[in-house]
């Protein structure tokens, strides 16, 4: 039997007659007339090519394909109902969003404000990326609705969107060493350094720099985000290097101060991705918007729009 040449509203009539066992219960659930609903059973056993329902006692008992095809058909229609939702109610719904953890703690309560300002029923599921999820992957394969990445490679089969260029610089506990007299690459190379790396290397660019420079520094400790980064920089002599802005913005809470690193420093370039499948998605428009518009009046001194 082909899809389209049955009528999908006798549907929620079948699930109707095998939730009550009663044509007559059925019918008043579903509004409808009694011989309406028994002439919808009539098509239902035609088109099925089984009896469904059977008379038992004073009520109906169903037959042994559609206690098969009960669940099935419950499914289809939660779907079904979930889809139409959707449809009528775009912005009353949840989105996952997967993102480094320092940008979860430090700016999940103003994103929320914003989105709650225009999507006050919107449901943000917040998934850190400091585990190690690829955010790539978790758009390509439904685990996340969009991802903010930082320093993303170029991905054909997805849409990219730059939110900024985080500028980063050298952070060290309040009255350490290095805050007095000048910081040159030989005293900063020789502190003891904590490494900000996701997937767990245990060297950078900044250190490429450094050995070419002939002043090789010594790595402590290896952290997968900034967060951890800073707090073990404001408790002891350890040094690291981390967005500008996140080093002002924690600078009481942690301890720390910025010191100027004696080498250059890219600028971690931080990036949306999105499905194709997800471009006409409106709650996902509308957290594409609220996330641009807050790296906007977010950026510090030493970040740099998007190229």
């Amino acid at each position: 039997m082909q899809l389209s040449s049955l009528d999908l509203n006798l549907l929620v009539v079948l699930d109707a007659l095998l939730e009550e066992g009663s044509v007559t219960r059925a019918a008043q659930r579903l509004n409808l007339s009694v011989p309406a609903t028994s002439r919808a059973l009539g098509r239902l056993r035609r088109a099925l090519q089984d009896p469904l329902l059977v008379r038992s006692g004073r009520g109906l008992r169903p037959t042994a394909a559609a206690v098969d095809l009960r669940p099935r058909l419950r499914l289809w229609l939660e779907q079904a109902e979930e889809l139409l939702d959707r449809q009528a109610r775009p912005l009353e719904r949840g989105l996952t969003v997967l993102a480094p953890q320092d940008l979860i703690v430090t700016r999940s309560a103003d994103l929320l404000t914003r989105l709650a300002a225009t999507a006050p029923a919107a449901e943000l599921r917040l998934l850190a990326t400091d585990g190690g999820r690829d955010g790539a992957e978790a758009v390509r394969d439904g685990t996340a609705d969009l991802a903010v990445v930082v320093n993303a490679a170029k991905y054909p089969d997805l849409r990219s969107l730059g939110l900024v260029r985080a500028g980063l610089t050298a952070a060290v506990r309040a009255g350490h060493p290095l805050t007095r007299g000048e910081l040159t690459p030989e005293r900063f190379a020789a502190a003891g350094h904590v490494l900000v790396s996701r997937s767990g290397r245990p060297d950078d660019a900044a250190d490429r720099e450094l050995r070419e420079a002939g002043h090789p520094r010594t790595v402590r400790c290896v952290v997968p985000g900034f967060l951890a980064a800073l707090h073990l920089v404001g408790r002891t002599d350890l040094v690291t290097v981390a967005p500008d802005a996140l080093v002002r913005e924690l600078a009481d809470t942690a301890g720390v101060v910025p010191v100027p690193a004696p080498l250059r420093l890219r600028p971690l370039r931080v990036t949306l991705l999105w499905h194709p499948r997800r471009d006409q998605d409106p709650l996902l428009r509308l957290l594409r918007d609220t996330l641009i518009e807050l790296a906007a009046t977010l950026t510090g001194p030493a970040d740099e729009p998007p190229h």
